[in-house]
């Protein structure tokens, strides 16, 4: 009998040890009861409190955890259907209001998620919704972590995963997209047309200023050429007049046969003459050309002589 009561009673120490000595692992916070009500939060580590008086509640996981919003339809401001995808973060800060400001946690952030979605982006139109997802979860985030603040909870991310058109207006996107582009590719090859006709023309006005440049050096090269030809013809001239004043046969065999040479050379350039009979002596010419070689041999001694 004694030996039953000594059992019975290191069952029941134990049993009271037990219940009196808790470790809350890393990572969560429980909740400790006093006949129900809650008294305090216990931390990570070792907790010793007394059994039957008090009771462990709830057991809070504080890690950041996600949560997965099924997917809903929404309709636009501009009445097109979208099927809408996300997922949520958050983080538990109070342990006892999460516990018991709210029941079932997990499935009222779920449900004030989606009814924000529906709020938030019912209010766009369809290409707000497709351009301006940043600012969609900034204002999701700011909204529902408003609202679960009472809760003791932080809403740490809400991202939108996916935003799917129905497949009709997907098809309707994708052909005002292509005429878009090919639109862009039109104005480029015109501008690509535009701008090589201005170069080109650019470049031909560049090459008739450089030729016309080109001809008038030419023209006035040749003009000097001209003048100076006229000079020396005007100096040759001078010297057999002189000659001629003086008498001698020789300039008047300079004329004769200058004006003999010329004209042959005429008849030579003469496209309609093909035969050219000439009754010529050669002695004569030979005698002429002879006379100018005595001209300018008597015209060189002479500027010795000066």
């Amino acid at each position: 009998m004694g030996s039953a009561i000594f059992v019975a009673f290191v069952v029941l120490a134990l049993l009271t040890v037990f219940k009196g000595v808790r470790f809350v692992p890393q990572g969560y916070e429980w909740t400790l009861e006093r006949f129900g009500k809650y008294t305090q939060t216990l931390q990570p580590g070792l907790n010793v409190f007394m059994p039957y008086v008090y009771s462990v509640g709830r057991k809070m996981n504080v890690m950041e955890q996600v949560l997965d919003v099924p997917p809903q339809e929404v309709i636009s401001r501009d009445n097109a259907m979208v099927t809408i995808d996300a997922v949520t973060f958050y983080q538990v800060i109070d342990a006892a209001k999460a516990a018991y400001q709210v029941s079932h946690l997990e499935h009222a952030i779920r449900n004030l998620v989606m009814t924000n979605i529906r709020t938030v982006l019912g209010s766009m139109d369809l290409d707000e919704m497709l351009s301006q997802r940043d600012q969609i979860n900034a204002k999701l985030l700011n909204v529902v972590d408003h609202a679960t603040n009472p809760w003791g909870v932080k809403i740490t991310r809400i991202e939108i995963k996916d935003i799917r058109p129905p497949a009709d207006l997907v098809a309707a996107m994708a052909s005002q997209m292509k005429a878009e582009r090919e639109k862009r590719a039109n104005i480029l090859e015109a501008e690509g047309f535009r701008q090589a006709a201005i170069l080109k023309a650019e470049g031909e006005k560049q090459s008739d200023v450089l030729r016309a440049e080109g001809e008038k050096q030419a023209a006035f090269l040749q003009s000097e050429a001209r003048e100076r030809q006229a000079e020396a013809e005007a100096r040759a001239t001078h010297m057999v007049s002189q000659a001629i004043e003086k008498g001698s046969v020789q300039a008047i065999n300079y004329f004769i046969a200058q004006k003999y040479v010329e004209a042959l050379g005429q008849l030579s350039a003469s496209g309609n003459s093909k035969i050219i009979l000439l009754p010529l002596e050669a002695t004569s010419v030979a005698g002429s050309v002879a006379g100018i070689a005595e001209l300018v041999n008597e015209s060189i001694s002479k500027q010795k002589q000066k």
